[in-house]
Parts: structure tokens; C-alpha cells; sequence
């Protein structure tokens, strides 16, 4: 009884391969092949996530033109016509009994047309020099800002891509373990036949082939969605086909970042965006500090008018007129000095948080770099372990060839020759994790490949 329902589950677990192997074959048009480097660079300059840190940095640059329009020549254009009368009595005017007697009140209307320009330029204004600077140092720090996006978006489609090809590595192993099994039955049975073997071991070698492809469509699930998280990091539809290029090797995911402590951290600390993001908020408070000391000095501003003006509109005349103004803050009720004061404490806070970022740095790369040799170690034992479990396999079917042992010794063989694929793919994937994190740590994830 229990042989017959093994038998009717291999054939449901065959049925549902052979069903989800043919829905993998449907050609799709144009698949997109992919390596780490190319993930990394769509990531980079097409990911949502750039595309609104640009955006972002664009709104910084607007800002700067922004502060120099204080700087630069205003212009104006206008034209009036009034038609009114007044109460010449009520504006106070000392005019000669005489001439007042026959003046009628109110004043009969009359018209009046005005066409005008008007130029306004400030000459000087310290103050709103030094804020066309804090602009543009504000303007630095959202660029740099978006160096950090820049970053994390290559080091989420590079997490991604390394996630996606250790489950296409465990997928070819599954599928390596279920060709194994698959030909463990027919030893078994064979043995079975020629009357060597007890039906036992048919029994548990159609087991171990049931298990193996079970966990063959788990990894291919795995698999699947590991492409979605791919297309999900680069922006793009989560149906679009992918082919990923690169395999779990040694060397995926390698940048250009030296592995001496010292050499990394100089590299670190002159590639990271967010050390630069926080030198220009302190350069940008530093700035603005300085324009706030700057409005306590005179401003000076020329401004003129010219235009024409009379009853009708052939009658007008020219007038004109010239302005230079000076203006001297005195007192505002110590606003400025509060401002200053909250900008003070903006640039020390900003000096707390570079020398945290700084320490911060240096330790992310030492820590990088310990994983990396740890895991470049790792895979020396786990291809040593992938070696001897194969040899252990091999020798064990040999003696159940022989009818020495029963296939019990060539089953727990190929379990441990199951773990010890996965061993090895775990070390690949945590070395190439570990070259990741170095390049994360350096700055430079966007040059991954």
C-alpha cells in the first residue's frame, strides 16, 4: 500500500514538472539579458528612486538662479489712463482767494494717461551675495544627495541580482540532485530485479527522488520571484523576462577598492556622497551665517523711471526720474542675532554628525573587509566538503553495486552531498555579498561588475 502511494505521488510530482517545464519553454519576446554591471548601471541612472533625486537636485539649481535675481537688473513696463475729479478743499492746498474763488468744487473731471519704464539695480548688497553662495553650496549638497540614491539604488539592484543568481545556483543544484535520485531508482530497482536488493531500497530511493523534486520546484519559485525583486530595483515592469548572465562565481561583484585597511578607508572617505552631503549642510549654514552678518552693512540700490504722461495721449510729455538709495539696518528687535545663533548651532551639529560619519565609514570598511577574507576562507572549505561529499557518493553506490550495503549508505551519501551544495553556494553568495558590501563601503557600488 505504501509503495503504491509513493508511486502515485512520483507520477503528480512528474506531471506538475513536466506541466510547469512546458509554461517555461513559451518563448517571450525579447528577453532582457542582464549582467551584475548592467543591473547595476540601469539601477543607476533609470531606477524611480534617481529619477526623483535629480528632480530634486534640478529644484536646488532653480533655487540659485533664484537668489542671484537679487543681484541682477529688474525691469517693469506699465500704462495707465485715470479719468477723475477731486475735493481740491480736502487736500489742504493754500491757494490765493483769488484764484480759489473761481475755482469750482470738486474739480471737473478730467483724463490722464501714463506710460512708464522703471529699472531697479542693487549696487551693493553683501548680503545677498553670500546667499547666492549658500545657494549654490546647498546646491552641491543635493547633488551629493543624489550620489547617496545613486548608491543605495545600485546596492539594492546589486543585492537583488546576487539573490537572484544563488537561487538560479540552487536551482541547477536541485536539478543535479534530481538526476542523481532519478538514477539511484533505477540502480534500486535494478538491484531489486537481479535480486539483491530488497524492495526497501526501491522504496526509499523513489523517496529520496520524490523529495528532491519537491525542493526543485520550491527553488524555481524562488527563482521566479527573485527575478521580480530584480525588475522591481531596476525600475521596470515586473513581467519583463530576464536573463541573468553572471553566475554565483568568486569574482561577482567586484569593484575597484583596494583590500589594505588603510588604502579602503582613504578610498571611503573620499567617494562616500554622504560625507560630501554633510560637508555642504555645514558649508551651506556657514554660508547663510554670513548673510545674515552681512545685512547689518548698507545696501545700496539705483533706480530709475522714465515715461510720458498728459490729458491725452498726443499731448503727453516726457518725465523722468533718478534714484540712488542707501539703507542701513539699525535695529530689527534682535532677530538677526537669533538667526545667527540657529545657524551657529547648525554648523556645530553638522561637525558632530561628519566626525560620527567619519568613524562610521571606517568601520563600515573594516567590516566589509573581514567578511571578505572570512568568506574567501568559507569557499575554500566548502568546495574542499563539496569534493568529499562527491567522492562519498561515488564510492558508497559503488558498494551498493556490489551488494555489500544497502542503498541506506547511498542515501544518507546523497543528503550529504545535498548539503554540501548548498554549503558551497552559501559561501559563493555570502563572498560576492561580502565584495558588495566593500564597494558599498568605499562608495563606489555604482561601479560594481
Amino acid at each position: 500500500m505504501a509503495s503504491r502511494n509513493i508511486n502515485r505521488l512520483l507520477i503528480g510530482v512528474v506531471a506538475l514538472l513536466a506541466f510547469d517545464s512546458l509554461r517555461a519553454q513559451t518563448p517571450a519576446a525579447g528577453p532582457l539579458r542582464l549582467t551584475l554591471g548592467d543591473a547595476v548601471r540601469v539601477a543607476s541612472g533609470q531606477a524611480p528612486v534617481v529619477a526623483l533625486a535629480t528632480l530634486r537636485s534640478d529644484e536646488a539649481d532653480a533655487r540659485v538662479r533664484q537668489a542671484k535675481a537679487a543681484l541682477l537688473p529688474s525691469l517693469s513696463l506699465g500704462a495707465a489712463w485715470v479719468n477723475r475729479d477731486f475735493n481740491w478743499q480736502a487736500l489742504g492746498l493754500p491757494l490765493p482767494p483769488a484764484f480759489a474763488s473761481g475755482l469750482s468744487n470738486p474739480v471737473p473731471a478730467f483724463n490722464n494717461y501714463d506710460g512708464r519704464a522703471s529699472v531697479t539695480q542693487t549696487l551693493l548688497d553683501l548680503s545677498s551675495v553670500a546667499r547666492v553662495r549658500a545657494a549654490r553650496t546647498e546646491a552641491d549638497g543635493s547633488r551629493a544627495e543624489r550620489g547617496v540614491t545613486v548608491e543605495a539604488s545600485a546596492l539594492t539592484a546589486a543585492e537583488a541580482y546576487l539573490r537572484a543568481a544563488r537561487a538560479q545556483a540552487v536551482v541547477a543544484a536541485r536539478q543535479a540532485d534530481s538526476a542523481i535520485a532519478a538514477e539511484l531508482v533505477g540502480l534500486a530497482q535494478a538491484q531489486k530485479t537481479a535480486g539483491v536488493s530488497a524492495a526497501i531500497d526501491v522504496t526509499r530511493a523513489r523517496t529520496q527522488f520524490v523529495t528532491a523534486e519537491g525542493l526543485l520546484l520550491v527553488a524555481r519559485n524562488q527563482l521566479d520571484r527573485a527575478r521580480i525583486d530584480v525588475t522591481r530595483a531596476l525600475g521596470i515592469g515586473p513581467a519583463t523576462p530576464l536573463v541573468l548572465t553572471d553566475t554565483l562565481a568568486a569574482t561577482l561583484g567586484a569593484a575597484d577598492v583596494p583590500t589594505q585597511p588603510d588604502s579602503a578607508v582613504a578610498v571611503a572617505l573620499a567617494n562616500r556622497p554622504e560625507l560630501r552631503a554633510e560637508l555642504a549642510r555645514a558649508g551651506a549654514a556657514r554660508q547663510t551665517g554670513a548673510a545674515i552678518r552681512a545685512e547689518r552693512l548698507p545696501r545700496l540700490v539705483v533706480a530709475g523711471d522714465y515715461g510720458v504722461n498728459g490729458p491725452t495721449v498726443p499731448g503727453a510729455i516726457a518725465t523722468r526720474d533718478l534714484t540712488l538709495a542707501v539703507s542701513v539696518p539699525i535695529l530689527d528687535g534682535f532677530r538677526r542675532e537669533a538667526r545667527l545663533g540657529e545657524q551657529e548651532a547648525v554648523v556645530r551639529e553638522s561637525e558632530v554628525r561628519e566626525r560620527d560619519l567619519r568613524q562610521q565609514i571606517a568601520a563600515d570598511v573594516d567590516a566589509a573587509l573581514l567578511d571578505l577574507h572570512s568568506a574567501q576562507a568559507q569557499q575554500v572549505v566548502a568546495a574542499e566538503r563539496l569534493r568529499l561529499a562527491d567522492d562519498e557518493l561515488a564510492q558508497s553506490r559503488e558498494r551498493f553495486k556490489a551488494g555489500v550495503v544497502g542503498n541506506i549508505e547511498v542515501i544518507d551519501a546523497q543528503s550529504n552531498l545535498i548539503r554540501a551544495r548548498d554549503a558551497d553556494i552559501d559561501a559563493r553568495f555570502a563572498a560576492a555579498g561580502a565584495h558588495v558590501s566593500l564597494a558599498r563601503a568605499a562608495g563606489v557600488a555604482r561601479t560594481l561588475h
